[in-house]
């Protein structure tokens, strides 16, 4: 079976996650310079069959799209140019942020570790993954 990947982006850090191959479990990948994400996703791509890329889609609480929104579907955009056999959907990420701080608080690291926003997006991204599982 294939992977499933979330992408937590970010203008200047981008979180990633995938599942296992049995798209059962989601685990944290990395967290990398947005500037390298399609090269990187080519890489991984290269090693690691990926059917579909869940892009955390950013909302007001009103409902209406962020301020981030145009830049996420550009992206799709683009994944879906560069890479046209992987399916690309988008997911509510609202919140996520804060729920990762949440989860990285319980899981007992220390606080610098807590404040590395790297560790952050990679947790976001994580939640992304297992939120979109949880309703697909």
């Amino acid at each position: 079976m294939s992977r499933i990947m979330a992408i937590d982006y970010g203008r200047k850090k981008t979180g990633l996650a995938v599942t296992d191959p049995l798209q059962i479990v989601a685990g944290g990948l990395e967290t990398i310079p947005t500037s390298e994400l399609l090269t990187f996703l080519g890489k991984y791509f290269e090693k690691e069959e990926v059917i579909k890329i869940v892009l955390g889609y950013p909302y007001h609480p009103d409902g209406n799209p962020a301020q981030l929104a145009p830049e996420i579907e550009k992206l799709a955009n683009q994944i879906r140019k560069q890479f046209p056999k992987i399916q690309v959907d988008f997911h509510d990420e609202s919140l996520t942020s804060k729920q990762a701080k949440e989860v990285i608080l319980m899981s007992g690291y220390k606080k610098k570790k807590r404040r590395d926003k790297k560790l952050i997006d990679k947790v976001s991204a994580i939640l992304i993954l297992q939120d979109y599982l949880k309703h697909y």
